[in-house]
């Protein structure tokens, strides 16, 4: 008894009609006819009654075709684990992230990843939300790290919320040290230093200064994460900077908090709504889910 016969017999018994089930299966009608008749003397009995071209299934028939049913779900259900398994040894997940999370999640956790399945490439992508999020529509991603709210929601991404992170103030050891905690309205008239146009942290910053009744001082502004930092080093002005960023920038940064409300952001794992992740990229995200259960970062109850 063979896999395909029992998938002509099924086609046959939903069809009740061998030309029908023939093009149902994409086979020439006598193939399969030929395949039935195979089946029928390998069990011993007909399965199939044909009076008058009416197709009707015997006795034998009806015992037969919920079991062949259930064989060919398990052997489907069998091939995709085996491939599944398959791409956890070798495949991709193409991530994307801003680069504050880059910088301070990713690398815990690509690092626990890759220990587990080093067959599996990772591709990481940085950029602002409203990138990401475009990236994601279109498939150029499998995941994203995200700052919701979405610049723009949309209905096709899904959306889990990982953590909540405190920002802080991040100005240079050399320089004399703020009052702590800062208030938002301490940064009016400090010199600044500020992302580049599309960053999440630019917007979350601007807006509560301009909530607090006044427009930031940039000393310099367009930069990367990396630059905001050397930036702040180099005794430019301060930056306001995610936790986690700033518990690895060094003993040559000083990192000052804001007093309450503070500014926070929400961390959240994008993926599209309509599409299934692949195997290796669900594995990530479970991986991403269990880190945001952990003291990765220190937030505020």
């Amino acid at each position: 008894m063979q896999f395909q016969q029992l998938a002509y017999f099924v086609a046959v018994a939903d069809a009740r009609h061998f030309t029908r089930a023939a093009e149902a299966v994409h086979v020439s009608q006598p193939s399969l006819s030929q395949q039935i008749r195979a089946l029928e003397k390998e069990l011993g009995a007909a399965l199939f009654s044909r009076a008058r071209g009416n197709i009707a299934l015997t006795d034998a028939g009806e015992a037969l075709l919920p079991l062949a049913r259930r064989i060919l779900a398990d052997a489907d259900t069998a091939r995709h684990e085996v491939l599944e398994l398959a791409q956890l040894r070798r495949g991709r997940v193409r991530l994307g992230a801003t680069p504050s999370l880059a910088t301070g999640l990713l690398p815990d956790v690509l690092r626990a990843f890759h220990d587990r399945h080093p067959g599996i490439r990772l591709i990481v992508e940085e950029g602002g939300s409203h990138d990401l999020v475009r990236h994601l529509a279109r498939g150029a991603l499998d995941l994203a790290l995200v700052v919701l709210p979405l610049p723009t929601p949309s209905p096709a991404l899904t959306t889990v919320e990982l953590f909540q992170e405190d920002l802080v103030v991040v100005s240079s050891a050399a320089d004399e040290a703020p009052a702590s905690p800062l208030r938002i309205a301490d940064l009016e008239g400090r010199p600044m230093v500020m992302f580049r146009h599309g960053y999440d942290l630019r917007d979350l910053t601007l807006a509560a200064c301009r909530a607090a009744g006044f427009e930031p001082y940039f000393t310099v502004e367009g930069g990367e994460m990396d630059a905001v930092l050397g930036f702040v080093r180099a005794g430019l002005g301060i930056g306001v900077v995610p936790q986690m960023v700033a518990a690895r920038a060094g003993h040559d940064l000083r990192v000052t908090p804001l007093a309450r409300p503070g500014l926070r952001r929400t961390v959240a794992l994008a993926h599209r709504s309509d599409v299934a992740p692949p195997r290796a990229a669900r594995v990530l995200q479970d991986v991403l889910l269990t880190a945001a259960t952990r003291p990765l970062v220190q937030t505020r109850p």
